[in-house]
């Protein structure tokens, strides 16, 4: 499918700086004059400004898109750089809006950036999107991603859409006449906690580069109309096998959003709608972390069972204030770490290690303990919670969870704990 450009009307010739700056893409015959004062013309809207958002908004900056929005609200923090290349040591702390409107004025002073300070949300989606010429999702989250997809097919929008889990990505371009739009392929999202953050699953550094960069490279091809669109197309790049695929995708006639009978015809409740549970459920054990593509949406063997029995329960927790008063009056209780073997090599406060995803075949290690509280603890409290709703279903009546987690233990109790 070869689509055309966005209807921009071209007001400006290029100024001599411009021609300079610009030049190779000139020289492209497929780009030209033309193609570059389309860009000039253009305004796009980046939600996100970090992993992906960081490549994104960079390529775009250079490339000379005129009128670029972003949409964060969060500050840089140590473990973003590790992957947002949009950011150095100076700006850790910084709100990134501010930091990435610094770099990208510094990248190119010819184009005008502008600033969203906010959390996107249905009460305000349609207004910001509405001034744009299209949208990039560099999302991480299933509310964000199922609002902006829906915000742009109410809005008439394209959305560049990509996605990271690990070493994996996806690159697709929704939201156009005659394509799917997002629930097209995910028509819901997967059970609260089944896919993780980069936080809890880890992601290769350079992979957002990558399905950054293809993002970028969409927006240029949608707005100059060069080549062909991933259109009624998904990528998915595999970065272990360093292998590409596509896979074609066809518009579903019963979406509820964009097929021949909508039902969704404003932005609804989306976090309602992902069944965003509190941030004790938001888990995923360690063995789907190995297993699982960010297409997931289900889960096997014993594994869904406990999820299942987790998404009822009711679970304790203890603060880390009361666990390290315990642990200095000698109290009867035991520790257990159910992160992997590689986080607890990492940093640890001691205790009893056995991996969530092997807990359920080993809940025997614990029988002589079902009388003593079980103080279960992971990262941020999210797997230790899957854990103790698991380990209470088996009859560990006096497990407990800490409350969030060695990040908790880190910023209360042991500013020496490395934070990860």
């Amino acid at each position: 499918l070869c689509f055309s450009p966005l209807l921009i009307s071209i007001r400006l010739s290029l100024t001599q700086e411009e021609i300079t700056r610009y030049s190779r893409h000139l020289l492209l015959p497929e780009m030209g004059v033309k193609g570059q004062e389309r860009l000039k013309q253009a305004s796009v809207l980046v939600v996100g400004a970090g992993g992906l958002g960081s490549p994104i908004l960079l390529y775009l900056a250079a490339a000379g898109v005129g009128r670029i929005g972003l949409v964060d609200f969060d500050s840089v923090d140590e473990t973003n750089l590790q992957r947002q290349v949009l950011y150095g040591e100076s700006s850790v702390g910084r709100p990134k809006l501010d930091a990435a409107a610094d770099r990208l004025k510094d990248l190119n002073g010819h184009i005008v950036i502008e600033r969203h300070d906010v959390r996107l949300d249905r009460e305000n989606a349609l207004e910001i999107i509405q001034s744009y010429d299209l949208v990039v999702d560099g999302t991480d989250n299933f509310p964000t991603r199922y609002l902006v997809n829906d915000a742009c097919v109410l809005s008439g929008k394209p959305n560049i859409y990509g996605s990271i889990f690990r070493f994996d990505g996806q690159v697709s371009v929704f939201g156009v006449p005659g394509g799917p739009c997002y629930r097209c392929i995910y028509p819901e999202p997967p059970p609260p906690g089944l896919v993780p953050s980069c936080a809890e699953g880890g992601v290769l550094g350079v992979l957002p580069g990558i399905i950054g960069s293809l993002q970028a490279a969409e927006v240029i091809k949608v707005i100059c109309g060069l080549g062909n669109a991933l259109v009624g197309r998904l990528l998915l790049f595999d970065a272990l096998e360093m292998q590409f695929r596509t896979l074609k995708v066809q518009p579903d006639p019963s979406c509820p959003l964009c097929g021949e009978e909508p039902t969704i015809t404003e932005l609804i409740d989306y976090e309602n709608f992902c069944s965003i549970p509190s941030p004790v459920s938001v888990a995923k054990n360690d063995a789907e972390l190995q297993s699982q593509s960010s297409s997931s949406d289900g889960t096997n063997g014993p594994m869904k069972n406990f999820l299942s029995a987790f998404s009822r329960a009711q679970i304790p927790e203890m603060s880390t204030f009361d666990l390290k008063e315990k642990m200095d009056n000698g109290a009867d209780i035991v520790v257990l770490d159910v992160r992997n073997s590689t986080e607890f090599e990492m940093t640890n406060i001691g205790g009893t290690l056995i991996p969530l995803p092997e807990l359920e075949g080993r809940l025997h290690e614990l029988d002589s303990h079902r009388d003593q509280e079980i103080v279960v603890v992971c990262r941020s409290g999210a797997r230790s919670g899957s854990a103790v709703a698991m380990m209470q279903k088996a009859g560990f009546e006096r497990a407990i969870n800490l409350k969030g987690g060695l990040m908790a233990w880190a910023d209360t109790i042991d500013s020496s704990v490395p934070k990860y």
